[in-house]
């Protein structure tokens, strides 16, 4: 055997840190995170390409920042939501939530869409995402008038004399499969059926030759 020699022992430095093993950290442990720890919930940032929406919210952050109103708030909340969250909203409901309101601007984040079953529009004040073109052009004939949301930040910048509305959420034709069980007591969830017919499930979930009782 070849002879060798042991290096010599030299204590490890003190360190500020405590190591329950005996021995200095290495310089490799741990996770390497931005000050002040993890953060598990971080308000939605859209994804939207519309170069438009992306000035608005570019706008709204600084309003939401530099004045103490919640309206400013929740308008950058919605403008950041996804398309679903963002319903449309018919003239008849616009009317009816408006009722009452005379000199106030209605806010919708989102789509305004025309109803024929309104017969007589009464004159408004709307700021919305967009209008279809039956939708202004009903609005301009009763003498109201269509708004922006950059319009809106120069009349209203605290959000004052505004009414801000929203547009059903869970109408769409999704959300009536969610839920109980189709069939079972208290459930009013439709049932996923490949057809309507002599040939395919009926009453499902209420007889036991259906599939199953419940």
């Amino acid at each position: 055997l070849k002879p060798f020699r042991l290096k010599p022992y030299q204590p490890a430095a003190r360190s500020s840190h405590r190591c329950t093993l005996g021995r200095t950290p290495s310089p490799t442990m741990g996770i390497d995170i931005e000050a002040g720890g993890r953060v598990w919930n971080k308000p939605r940032v859209t994804k939207s390409e519309n170069p438009y929406v992306r000035l608005l919210i570019k706008l709204y952050k600084f309003l939401a920042r530099r004045t103490e109103s919640k309206f400013n708030k929740v308008i950058l909340k919605r403008l950041n939501m996804t398309g679903k969250s963002k319903p449309p909203l018919s003239m008849q409901r616009l009317a009816k939530f408006m009722e009452g309101k005379d000199g106030k601007i209605a806010c919708v984040v989102g789509t305004v869409t025309d109803d024929k079953r309104l017969y007589e529009v009464p004159k408004l004040t709307v700021c919305a995402l967009r209008f279809t073109e039956a939708a202004r052009a009903s609005i301009v004939k009763a003498g109201g008038e269509c708004l922006t949301f950059d319009k809106l930040a120069l009349r209203a910048p605290l959000g004052k004399g505004t009414v801000l509305l929203r547009g059903p959420v869970k109408s769409r034709e999704a959300e009536r499969y969610f839920g109980k069980a189709p069939g079972v007591p208290g459930s009013s969830t439709k049932q996923r059926v490949r057809s309507k017919g002599r040939k395919f499930e009926m009453a499902r979930g209420k007889r036991k030759s259906r599939g199953y009782k419940a």
